[in-house]
């Protein structure tokens, strides 16, 4: 039977909790409250429905929502600070009111994250990895944040895939620690559907063990991306199955975050591939 990992005293999220590191994969549910969300789930400006997503996703066994007020798809329009923060703040604040789970801010702007952070979110997930505004690691160094950097650029062109992502994200993560960041508060996320092509998605996918060597637990977002949806000729609404088993594989690969939209579903994947990958059990599991 597969030994259970030692624990890692990771990251203090909420209330004193403690994110475990290697004990079993955390569910972050996606919060959109866009109007051009790329998987169909955007609720633009309407606080009550972000608020009834967020109290559904914890009663499905989400141990961390994810809230964010700027598109990332293809071809999205950037918005303004202005913009962003009318969107975010109302909706962040009426959740951080009603949830008892750590929220996460989708932003890689500084400002934006720091209104957040006091708005009631404390992690930051900065899809640009400090490569857009590095000056937001001062606001995680500062607030005691946790901050999730991932892998992006410009392009999809590489000298070598998975040493280029490595290499990036260990640059991300000196420039958090220069800042003040503290080792442990800083994740790492490859950025599955970011800056390559899909043949690269699935390369990084494969290659996830490899991220191991920078020595940070690490976040994987596959739910709904266009990748599956080539792979299986649906559109984003259909990717339930196709998402598990990239939930399944990111696990076996050492994933300890998963993002997810489909969170009742993705739940009860992760404590089967957490049975199997970390030896985790269910509360009076009898063995047989």
């Amino acid at each position: 039977m597969p030994q259970l990992q030692t624990p890692i005293t990771g990251l203090t999220v909420a209330n004193g909790d403690t994110l475990a590191w290697g004990a079993r994969t955390y569910v972050m549910g996606i919060i959109n409250v866009t109007p051009d969300s790329f998987s169909g789930d955007g609720l633009g400006g309407d606080v009550a429905a972000a608020v009834d997503l967020a109290l559904r996703f914890q009663d499905e066994g989400a141990d961390i929502l994810d809230i964010g007020a700027e598109s990332t798809r293809p071809g999205h329009q950037q918005v303004s600070l202005e913009e962003e923060l009318q969107r975010l703040i109302p909706a962040l604040e009426a959740v951080a009111e009603r949830v008892k789970l750590p929220i996460s801010v989708d932003t890689y702007k500084a400002a934006v994250a720091r209104r957040a952070v006091d708005a009631g979110a404390v992690i930051i997930n900065d899809i640009w990895g400090l490569k857009a505004e590095p000056e937001l690691a001062q606001v995680a160094a500062d607030t005691g944040a946790g901050l999730v950097l991932m892998h992006n650029q410009q392009g999809t062109e590489y000298r070598d895939l998975l040493p280029d992502v490595i290499s990036s994200l260990q640059g991300s993560v000196a420039t958090a620690l220069e800042a003040g960041v503290p080792k442990e508060n800083i994740i790492i996320d490859p950025g599955i559907g970011f800056g390559k092509t899909p043949d690269h998605n699935l390369a990084v996918l494969a290659g996830l063990d490899r991220l191991k060597t920078i020595g940070c637990p690490m976040l994987v977002g596959t739910s709904r991306k266009s990748t599956l949806g080539l792979l299986l000729d649906l559109p984003p609404g259909q990717l339930v199955e196709g998402t598990a088993a990239t939930v399944t594989l990111a696990i076996a690969g050492g994933a300890d975050i998963v993002r997810v939209h489909d969170v009742k579903e993705m739940v009860r994947v992760c404590r089967v591939a957490d049975a199997v990958v970390r030896g985790w059990r269910p509360e009076g599991w009898t063995a047989s």
